[in-house]
């Protein structure tokens, strides 16, 4: 399976920054992500596509990145982090206008909610300076609970996660692969993600196990990645880019 559409389901223009809240296990998308930047910003540029409420904005702009966020209209909340700039766009109508380029893209979570992610990806091209590169999280419907949903025959419709009502698309690894080749780019790193326990059971228990569970889970998606993979997060190039290599 490489790609899955279901119904376009509209919701406001706010939930997007509510229901992906900061992930602070070693083992989230958000920390991998994190990971791939330097300690040091050192002024360089990042733009963070579908941003939400700023959680990774502001730990970049901590360190010294100069980060511009891209969230729906009416997305901000009063706690946005005023040392990120923030551009109000729907993206499915594409990019807005930029007089810059950038040093970093951020894609996290945002291309399976999009109704032409490839198209996004080709406009981002304008926007990399040589030698930049996209740091993206991919959820990865080829998970085993993904898969087990399904051969049961359900579909649920969930408000986050892999079965997140809001998603557009439904990608496997090989989906996610072909899409960011149609659009000019090569991946050139992959991590998995583990299965965010800390997320799915607020209900008081040990975060001693919950941490444990997430360690097997992440161990688990290093070793079959495909099968166990919650998330991937990926770095990506274009393939014409001759700071490339």
């Amino acid at each position: 399976m490489s790609s899955v559409q279901a119904p376009v389901l509209k919701t406001g223009a706010a939930e997007s920054a509510l229901v992906y809240p900061w992930k602070s296990s070693p083992y989230s998308s958000h920390s991998a992500l994190l990971r791939l930047f330097p300690g040091e910003g050192r002024d360089r540029s990042v733009l963070d596509i579908g941003c939400g409420n700023g959680y990774l904005a502001r730990a970049l702009a901590a360190r010294g990145f100069r980060v511009t966020g891209i969230e729906l209209p009416g997305g901000r909340r009063p706690d946005f982090p005023a040392s990120v700039d923030l551009m109000e766009r729907d993206l499915d109508q594409g990019l807005p206008r930029f007089f810059e380029q950038f040093d970093y893209v951020i894609c996290a979570d945002i291309l399976e909610h999009l109704r032409q992610p490839a198209h996004l990806l080709q406009e981002l091209r304008s926007v990399l300076r040589p030698g930049a590169q996209i740091i993206a999280s991919l959820p990865n419907s080829g998970n085993i609970y993904f898969r087990w949903q399904v051969a049961w025959g359900f579909f649920p419709q969930h408000d986050h996660g892999l079965f997140d009502r809001t998603h557009l698309h439904f990608y496997t690894w090989r989906g996610w692969q072909e899409l960011f080749r149609e659009a000019g780019f090569q991946i050139r790193s992959i991590e998995p993600t583990s299965v965010p326990f800390e997320r799915a059971f607020q209900d008081g228990r040990s975060p001693v196990a919950l941490r444990a569970a997430e360690w097997i889970s992440y161990r688990l998606a290093w070793l079959w990645k495909t099968l166990f993979a919650y998330q991937f997060v990926v770095t990506a190039v274009p393939y014409d880019d001759p700071a490339s290599g």
